[in-house]
């Protein structure tokens, strides 16, 4: 294994009789800011679940910063920053007294905690709220205690589960934005989970979950340009009918999803009007636009995600 952060192959993982991971093969370089997107369900918490020691794979070969998560899972814990989907700071708490004790529990003590506690503040943007007490602070501001706590020990690897859940989009692109600062300052991996398209979007690769299998890798841009220039997506009561006739008439095919016909092309605009020309009274609306991590989605599954428990 070379200097990869996260090197993970052929990856299984099995509750009972139901497979949750089914041969992941993933490289997440360090540095990076890697986001593993898809629906509840997919595998994503499991996969998440496993690069944070927390669980055992039923087969494969994952390393963490070069280390065995089940050999050394005690290694990887002093280098890794984890922060969950659900809140893991004490309300009544003050910032201060929350960073103080994730300190001790990393055996940091005395001047040299309260420096880094000072470093990590002024990092998050919380100092003048050090004295606060946790329940009192909005969503967003005890999001950024748990990314400080996560922050505390030096981690050269973060790992997050959907970070911004929970988060009204202000308090979201805020806290993207320290995430990309402190890739910038301290070069620290970033891997997070997501079932947010724009999140994704702000990642330097995305992997794609869905049943357990990685469908897709690749950076946004280039997985959106797999898919073609344009999507038109279009509403009719007669859409299988159409489906045929419009391949029929321009030798196009199109997707049947959820009721609606999608078609992925090159030239969406002249193709629409051509589509209005032919068939304005079959069709009841019709839209064009960009290719979106959701069209590539739904290209490599043939369903739009879906929202049962993962």
């Amino acid at each position: 294994m070379d200097r990869a952060a996260i090197q993970v192959k052929g990856l299984c993982h099995d509750y009972g009789n139901r497979r949750a991971l089914d041969g992941i093969d993933l490289r997440i370089e360090e540095g990076e800011i890697f986001g593993l997107l898809g629906p509840n369900g997919g595998g994503k918490t499991t996969l998440f679940h496993i690069l944070g020691t927390l669980l055992s794979p039923t087969l494969g070969k994952v390393r963490v910063l070069g280390m065995d998560p089940v050999a050394e899972a005690r290694k990887i814990r002093l280098c890794t920053g984890v922060v969950f989907q659900s809140p893991s700071v004490d309300a009544k708490l003050t910032v201060f007294e929350n960073l103080r004790h994730q300190g001790h529990l990393y055996g940091l003590w005395g001047q040299g905690l309260a420096r880094r506690i000072e470093e990590v503040l002024d990092l998050v943007g919380l100092r003048d709220r050090v004295g606060d007490r946790v329940e009192v602070l909005s969503g967003g501001l005890k999001r950024r205690v748990d990314l400080a706590k996560g922050l505390l020990h030096r981690p050269a690897l973060l790992i997050f589960d959907e970070p911004s859940a929970g988060l009204d989009p202000g308090a979201r692109r805020a806290f993207w934005n320290d995430l990309e600062a402190l890739r910038r300052r301290d070069g620290v991996t970033l891997v997070l989970t997501t079932h947010f398209m724009e999140e994704a979007e702000r990642c330097d690769r995305v992997g794609i979950l869905d049943r357990g299998r990685l469908v897709a890798l690749g950076t946004p841009s280039g997985l959106k340009q797999g898919v073609g220039k344009d999507v038109i997506v279009i509403a009719s009561d007669d859409a299988a009918g159409l489906q045929e006739d419009i391949a029929a008439r321009f030798g196009q095919g199109c997707t049947l999803l959820d009721g609606m016909l999608r078609i992925e092309c090159d030239e969406g605009q002249v193709l629409m009007e051509r589509l209005c020309v032919s068939f304005r009274e079959r069709i009841d609306s019709i839209t064009l636009g960009r290719p979106t991590l959701e069209d590539v989605f739904i290209q490599r599954t043939g369903h739009r995600f879906r929202t049962e428990g993962n």
